[in-house]
């Protein structure tokens, strides 16, 4: 079923018969509709069909033949429907969580004799945990721990358990000594000094709370970053130089410098990313209710990361192949090369590519294979149009499989890729990602993934016949652990005549 976003239908019977099926009661009042019908300008099918479409799930589900459950007011709260998704959220939350950067091995923690934590990001906003509801945008950066949407995506938690929260709650576990500073420009005017003495961890919390007090002598200091955007604004930044500045200060004064980063889509970290003292990087978007939990797990290893970038992770801004749009209307003209295939197409070195993600343990790749299951028969589809186009383009037509085995010394997840490279006459990317797979492996443990490929998958839009076709010649497949972490190759000669 088509459906509009508020504002999004401009006309009566050019949106219906251009495939929208619940509008606008301004432009589909009864009126209308009967003289579109008399006039010819909506077909009687047409309007059966948009009909069918609105009301195909109520049935789909069975809902004309269960008892419903009886409504409750708004403001209710004694209905629980949660059951078990508190657990849920925790534990996908985790396994969202991307690891970008672990030096020699500074994740996980294991019970750290002292912790300092920094960022606004790191601890609740002053009111909360909800957001408010607006569709004219929000700010760049969130005052507090962003872990929901703004807009239509809003949440509204029953509760936010906040990294502080849940780095005090294993502190204590581990008899761990935690002082934190959540704000990303602090400032102490207080004049604090010992003849002869330090504002060190000797001091213990009674030092004056600064940036540079606070982590001197520290087993591991870490800094909480966010990037915010909402419903009727888009981000007007990449970095953002306040926080920037806060993980340099950070760094330039203790050397086990960790950060935890949850955005609205990327954010550039060249400012800091390559100083030394900047042992580790976790990275995400927003965790929901139970984030400082589902980040805590991953810190200290309860959760082994499996998070894999969903987008690049440029060096510089201008590597994207679209700046930051500051006008109402924009000229987006990269075309079909977005993301990797932008930066694969004109040879960029990104700071993180696309599908990229480190674990706390390692894994092979052997044994790749390649096994053409049906005939491709004709370039171009030539099945009954339905849903989503004809369909031949969803027969299965190839199957590619590779061994994944965990060759480190912990269990984890791993996700392999495959990436298709078409023959030149197709003129696309150089590759494209065409299957995932994750995989939990115990140490030492092996298995087979298999990435069945359908037409469709190896098809480009032909823009003369408009039609999706399939090239003749030689196809590439690569399986790996990123889009330029490319373990496994083969390819395959497909002959459409």
């Amino acid at each position: 079923m088509v459906f509009p976003d508020q504002g999004g239908q401009l006309t009566s019977f050019g949106s219906a018969n251009g495939g929208e099926d619940y509008g606008s009661s301004t432009l589909w009042n009864s009126t209308i509709i009967n003289s579109g019908i008399n006039n010819g300008s909506l077909s009687q099918a047409r309007l059966d069909d948009m009909a069918i479409r609105n009301v195909i799930g109520y049935y789909y589900a069975g809902m004309d033949e269960k008892v419903l459950p009886s409504v409750v007011g708004a403001t209710d709260w004694g209905r629980n429907v949660r059951a078990n998704h508190s657990k849920l959220i925790r534990e996908h939350g985790a396994a969202s969580l991307s690891l970008l950067k672990n030096t020699n091995g500074a994740l996980p923690l294991n019970a750290p004799s002292s912790i300092a934590i920094f960022g606004a990001h790191a601890g609740p906003v002053i009111a909360g945990p909800g957001t408010g509801f607006t569709v004219t945008g929000v700010p760049d950066t969130y005052q507090g721990h962003l872990a929901g949407g703004s807009g239509s995506g809003a949440t509204p938690f029953p509760y936010l358990v906040t990294p502080h929260d849940a780095l005090l709650q294993r502190a204590i576990q581990d008899d761990s000594m935690i002082r934190w500073v959540m704000n990303d420009t602090y400032s102490d005017s207080t004049e604090w000094t010992v003849t002869g003495g330090t504002t060190g961890f000797g001091y213990g919390t009674s030092a004056a709370p600064s940036f540079e007090n606070y982590v001197v002598d520290m087993e591991v200091c870490i800094v909480f970053l966010n990037a915010y955007s909402g419903e009727g604004g888009d981000r007007s930044e990449l970095s953002n130089a306040e926080q920037d500045t806060l993980v340099t200060t950070i760094a330039s004064n203790c050397n086990n410098t960790m950060v935890v980063i949850n955005t609205v889509g990327a954010r550039v970290l060249d400012a800091w990313i390559e100083h030394e003292n900047v042992t580790a990087v976790v990275y995400g978007g927003l965790l929901g209710q139970n984030s400082g939990y589902s980040i805590t797990d991953v810190l200290y290893g309860d959760v082994n990361p499996s998070g894999r970038l969903a987008y690049t992770i440029a060096k510089n801004e201008s590597d994207y192949a679209t700046g930051v749009c500051h006008t109402a209307n924009c000229n987006f003209k990269e075309g079909v090369y977005i993301d990797y295939k932008y930066f694969d197409a004109y040879n960029i070195t990104p700071r993180y590519e696309f599908g990229y993600g480190l674990s706390y343990t390692s894994f092979a790749y052997t044994n790749i294979s390649i096994q053409q299951t049906a005939s491709i028969n004709g370039s171009h589809a030539s099945g009954t149009i339905t849903v989503g186009g004809r369909e031949d383009l969803w027969n299965n037509v190839i199957n590619v499989t590779a061994t994944i085995t965990n060759s480190g010394s912990v269990s984890g997840n791993e996700v392999a890729q495959l990436y298709v490279s078409f023959p030149d006459e197709a003129e696309q990317p150089i590759r494209q990602l065409r299957g995932f797979e994750k995989v939990s492996l115990d140490q030492k443990e092996s298995t087979e993934v298999s990435f069945p490929l359908r037409r469709r998958d190896l098809s480009y839009w032909d823009v003369v016949a408009q039609e999706w076709a399939v090239a003749n010649g030689t196809y590439n497949f690569t399986v790996g652990a990123s889009s330029r972490d490319l373990r496994l190759a083969a390819t395959l000669v497909i002959n459409t005549e």
